[in-house]
């Protein structure tokens, strides 16, 4: 998994009913672009965060008609 700086970050709920989760990664902690990302959540809460494979990155600037990174 590859992120940048501004790209959203989505955490598949593992809890039926409940929504995913989605915040901004504002900083990336590994290299080239590798987790872990500091995330500030849509609640306002911000974590370090390492992403498994339920974890999808939606680039910023991404295309219409492309698919998300994972």
């Amino acid at each position: 998994m590859r992120a940048t700086v501004g790209d959203e970050l989505i955490a598949t709920s593992h809890h039926v009913g409940e929504p995913a989760r989605r915040g901004v990664i504002t900083a990336i902690k590994g290299a080239d672009g590798a987790p872990p990302y500091v995330v500030r959540w849509d609640d306002g809460h911000g974590a370090t965060f390492f992403p498994s494979t339920d974890a999808t990155v939606v680039p910023k600037t991404q295309p219409s008609g492309q698919s998300p990174s994972r």
